[in-house]
């Protein structure tokens, strides 16, 4: 199966006619190009199986997991308030490390300065509850992520790696998704790749997921060696593709096939 899918994106590839950057006017989420039962799932909060770690996310925020016995709530009170917007502008620049960082590495941050906890492990049931729940909050807003002129060289970076062939297969995500967006491969839709959901639920994962997690699993599907979770260039291609959809709304937790 893996390899007849990757002669498929060979296939799909060499016969396409490249296109330029998609202009911000034909930008739609990857919720457009889903079948009517997975946006019903989405739209409904009861069918919504994302909200089950959005409410994990809501009992962690009053929890008191460090040293210093203080919550997230004790400093920041109704996330409703407090966070509304906030995921729509990660990653954001990071004094502390002179770069961007996501909004799960702002999370376990304040739980090392702030609470004196343990940092929590990428993709962890804690992990994504909090980033799912934090992210809830800011559920319709417009993604404002790349505005501030720091992050200038680090979305530059970002877009090379986008736009760069690797792997056995040779493809850059700019093959697929900006030149064979509305495609289908392997009876799946290629979308445009806009994270307006993230953390979302996926029915192939059968769980919550960070877009970390998907682009790994993207350049694993290319043949190419993985960055490691919390590498720089990671966090680079979030930010890059955060800046690129700029505007749209903010859907998370979404549902995706």
């Amino acid at each position: 199966m893996r390899f007849s899918g990757a002669i498929a994106v060979a296939l799909l590839i060499a016969g396409s006619v490249f296109a330029a950057e998609i202009p911000p006017a034909e930008r739609r989420s990857g919720y457009d190009f889903m079948k009517p039962d997975t946006r019903a799932m989405q739209d409904e909060d009861t069918a919504n199986p994302g909200m089950l770690w959005v409410l994990d996310g809501e009992a962690l925020w009053k929890r008191k997991p460090g040293a210093v016995n203080k919550a997230c709530a004790d400093c920041h009170a109704d996330a409703r308030t407090s966070m509304k917007g906030v995921a729509a502008r990660y990653p954001a620049f990071d004094k502390a490390t002179g770069r961007p960082i996501d909004l799960e590495q702002r999370i376990n941050s304040c739980r090392t300065s702030h609470q004196q906890a343990t940092p929590l492990p990428f993709e962890s049931r804690e992990l994504l509850a909090l980033t799912a729940f934090v992210a809830r909050q800011s559920q319709g807003a417009p993604i404002e992520t790349g505005t501030d002129p720091q992050l200038a060289p680090f979305i530059a970076r970002g877009r090379e790696l986008y736009l760069q062939r690797q792997g056995q297969l040779n493809l850059g995500c700019a093959n697929c998704h900006d030149d064979n967006w509305d495609k289908r491969l392997a009876g799946s839709a290629i979308t445009q790749a806009h994270p307006t959901g993230y953390p979302l639920y996926r029915l192939e994962w059968q769980s919550l997921g960070s877009l970390q997690r998907r682009l790994r699993a993207c350049i694993t599907g290319i043949r190419a060696q993985a960055y490691d979770y919390g590498a720089p260039e990671l966090v680079e291609l979030e930010l890059y593709l955060m800046s690129r959809a700029r505007g749209m709304p903010m859907e998370a937790p979404a549902v995706r096939p």
